[in-house]
């Protein structure tokens, strides 16, 4: 660990001269791509919008109901931030993959419509053995390094990138705009539950992998619509730590965090996730990017007053300034696996003052999001 100290140091130096050079990363994003990525840092100086995993694709015992969410039952209101997945747009039949395209597509456009915010999860079936996208002793292959350039399945790779950019360019509304989405590949990224997790590549391989994918999606496809979300665990404690597979100001739009670890799933430690929020937030300034907590949460919500008490009061600390915060989905069947609240679970009466508070932003408070000169909320 000492031996990796200089090179770590170095990077950071490193990164902080590059941000003169990078904001943004794609000079020909749309125009409502450029303005989302202005509005979100300059609403995160002192605001952070809400946003749910799947909230108006299915809820808590329903599925497929037009402009429905959980959150929107019990506020009135959408989340400001939805979650969709990319995870059927490869390792399904044809017919199949089509058919979530164009369910994704009214998804997206939907909330496009409504001026809220589209971010993209990707649950990425292992495309070089079985296993799905969790690794798998025994089963799962180790692709990183087969699906980089060189690489025994980079083909393939680039077939399923194909069909990635197809689906981007698809979300045009009945003006020919496209809808922009903060695209979140390879999360979880320093975790080894994922076939693209730490034990399971190179740092080397997963920053080629990371740089080919940007780069093939924005230059060579000409996808205009995407803002890059880099995101690992909480499995850091220090800038050099998070930064270790960065790949670099030139490759992402946006620094984020995944932690349930310590927001009462294994334990309540605000203190820590507070911390770590500090840190990428001040990545985020150092570097002109967004900062986010991509995924958090707490299942079932046992705790009534975890809104107010445990992720208000997290977030809501001097130095941290973040864009968003997303919980994850509540599932249709599942009468335990939800992460927000829906009519008559116990947290309601607290998320309700959450969602009332004015440093948090529902859909409804969204004005001109999409606009690069004009933001009411």
């Amino acid at each position: 660990m000492k031996q990796a100290q200089p090179y770590l140091t170095l990077l950071l130096a490193l990164l902080i001269i590059q941000s003169a050079a990078y904001g943004q990363i794609d000079p020909k994003a749309t125009r409502e791509t450029k303005a989302l990525f202005k509005n979100l840092k300059k609403l995160s100086r002192k605001k952070v919008l809400f946003g749910h995993q799947h909230a108006t694709e299915y809820g808590h015992g329903w599925s497929g109901e037009e402009d429905r969410s959980d959150v929107k039952s019990v506020t009135g209101s959408h989340p400001a931030v939805i979650g969709i997945d990319f995870m059927g747009l490869s390792g399904w039949p044809p017919e199949a993959i089509g058919r979530t395209m164009e369910n994704l597509k009214k998804n997206v456009l939907a909330t496009f419509a409504r001026g809220g915010v589209t971010t993209v999860a990707w649950h990425f079936m292992n495309p070089a053995s079985r296993g799905g996208f969790y690794w798998r002793d025994s089963i799962s292959a180790p692709a990183m390094s087969l699906i980089k350039p060189g690489g025994s399945h980079h083909e393939k790779y680039k077939g399923i990138l194909d069909t990635v950019a197809l689906f981007c360019k698809s979300v045009k509304n009945e003006k020919g705009r496209l809808a922009p989405m903060i695209f979140r590949p390879f999360h979880e990224l320093d975790g080894g539950w994922f076939w693209w997790g730490k034990p399971h590549c190179t740092r080397e391989e997963f920053i080629e992998v990371w740089t080919f994918t940007v780069r093939y999606l924005r230059d060579s496809q000409q996808v205009h619509n995407l803002l890059y979300a880099f995101s690992p665990d909480c499995k850091f404690n220090t800038e050099e730590e998070f930064l270790e597979r960065y790949p670099g100001n030139a490759w992402v739009d946006l620094v984020g965090m995944d932690n349930y670890r310590d927001m009462g799933r294994d334990t309540y430690n605000i203190e820590k996730a507070a911390g770590q929020l500090t840190i990428l937030s001040r990545i985020a300034k150092a570097n002109k990017k967004l900062a986010a907590f991509t995924e958090t949460g707490l299942e079932s919500i046992p705790n009534s007053e975890w809104w107010t008490a445990t992720l208000l009061k997290t977030i809501r600390r001097p130095g941290i300034r973040l864009s968003y915060v997303l919980v994850w989905r509540n599932d249709v069947r599942s009468p335990t696996h939800y992460y927000a609240p829906f009519p008559g679970q116990p947290s309601v009466p607290d998320f309700l003052k959450f969602y009332e508070d004015p440093y948090t932003l529902f859909e409804k408070d969204l004005r001109k999001i999409y606009r690069r000169r004009f933001l009411f909320f």
